[in-house]
């Protein structure tokens, strides 16, 4: 084991990779009922949706951790799934069926970037201060998810946001594991997050938050499920709908992943495993077309998991496995509440932003389109979106002082993708 997955290399354990799989796994859980609510909205049933969640994850942690050897975690990503069943069934009109062919075929796309030279051509092209600003927008938008699922800020109609109430028992319970969070991790504690996770488990039950005596359900049914794996259509192929639909999602999968693969991969100090995990996260992709399910991206909550000490693909394996476990205990696992996930995923997103300090803030060309990047990715609820933003300003900006001279000609190309994907958003 030690030689396949390189642990001595990656200065890590089997333990230390098993306990960040575990971390990893209850972080990113939560994926298994939003992902099947957002399907059931494009008509596919409840419990099929949750088993192609499930099988769909399993799949591309396998794949990862074989191919990759990496601790990222694959999941139906949320962004994606939303533009699966609200875009592509409900605005363009295709059924669910089709909507998975147009997830198999962006995946084969995929697949072609990233065993293709054109990973290393876009790579290439894409600046260094544009990949730290997507690391630190994740950051950001990975603590704007935590403080929305701890309860510490809430909706608005006048300013979006606010802050929460903190008489709130859940909202109590968010606080003080934040800070039992904070200190177990600035102790250096081993396990911290796993540790954090069950004391706010602890806490909610204590204060009320989850019912203890609430009916844990029965075990899921995998009838519906039949109808749906393998269920892909292509019969809408010769549409101009099915192909908008095509451009669209593989525009989002594939820069969204080569962000978040990016960051990853630079989390862990291991970026020659860059194209190898790209390749994994793209058979993922084209596996979930199969399964039943909206694209896998590299979740941004595998960076709970890489601050627990994954460092390797037993990590992902492990997340994988616990997944495949959890069709047994999901009636249980959902006691699980956000208040103990939220301070974990807050303090990530706290380190996640020291990477802005790899940008020059010196050079405004470089900063500024940073700048967007890191602003508009949590402000518009949306990775593809806010990297859009600052994709398309850096070469204007380069432009506009005659320095075009810096800038690759791919990055152009992508740089006016991304202004047709707005156009076919507003179409």
């Amino acid at each position: 084991m030690n030689k396949w997955f390189q642990l001595n290399e990656s200065s890590t354990t089997v333990r230390q990779e098993l306990i960040a799989g575990v971390v990893s796994f209850f972080t990113v859980v939560y994926i298994v009922i939003v992902n099947a609510s957002i399907l059931a909205d494009a008509g596919i049933p409840l419990e099929a949706g949750i088993i192609a969640t499930v099988l769909t994850t399993v799949a591309g942690c396998l794949l990862m951790g074989l191919l990759g050897n990496t601790p990222i975690i694959l999941v139906p990503g949320m962004g994606v799934n939303a533009l699966f069943t609200y875009t592509i069934v409900q605005s363009l009109g295709l059924s669910w069926q089709e909507a998975l062919g147009v997830v198999f075929i962006s995946g084969v796309l995929f697949a072609v970037i990233a065993y293709s030279k054109l990973t290393e051509v876009i790579s290439s092209a894409i600046p260094n201060a544009l990949k730290e600003a997507i690391t630190v927008g994740i950051g950001l938008f990975l603590t704007f998810i935590g403080l929305q699922k701890g309860g510490i800020v809430s909706a608005s109609e006048t300013t979006f946001v606010k802050v929460g109430n903190f008489g709130d028992p859940a909202v109590i319970v968010t606080l003080l594991t934040l800070i039992v969070t904070v200190a177990l991790f600035a102790r250096n504690v081993p396990g911290n997050f796993l540790i954090s996770i069950l004391f706010g488990t602890a806490a909610a039950f204590a204060l009320g938050v989850v019912d203890i005596e609430a009916d844990t359900g029965e075990a899921f049914s995998a009838a519906d499920y039949f109808n749906v794996f393998g269920a892909l259509s292509f019969q809408a192929i010769w549409e101009i709908p099915f192909w908008i639909a095509v451009f669209s999602l593989t525009m989002v999968i594939v820069f969204e992943n080569i962000g978040l693969v990016n960051g990853h991969v630079n989390m862990i100090q291991k970026p020659e495993r860059y194209k190898r995990s790209l390749q994994a996260n793209s058979l993922s992709a084209i596996s979930s077309g199969v399964f039943g399910t909206s694209p896998t991206v590299s979740t941004v909550e595998t960076a709970a998991g890489i601050s627990a000490g994954g460092r390797t693909g037993l990590t992902a394996i492990t997340t994988g496995g616990l997944f495949l476990l959890s069709l047994l205990f999901l009636p249980y696992i959902k006691y699980i509440p956000d208040n103990a996930i939220a301070p974990i995923l807050i303090l990530i997103g706290g380190l996640m932003i020291t990477n802005i300090q790899n940008i020059n803030l010196n050079d405004f060309t470089e900063s500024f389109p940073a700048f967007l990047i890191i602003a508009f990715i949590p402000l518009t609820y949306s990775i593809v979106d806010g990297m859009a933003f600052g994709f398309v300003a850096y070469p204007l900006l380069k432009i506009l002082l005659k320095r075009q001279n810096e800038v690759e000609w791919p990055l152009y190309i992508i740089a006016l993708l991304f202004l047709i994907n707005f156009f076919f958003h507003t179409v």
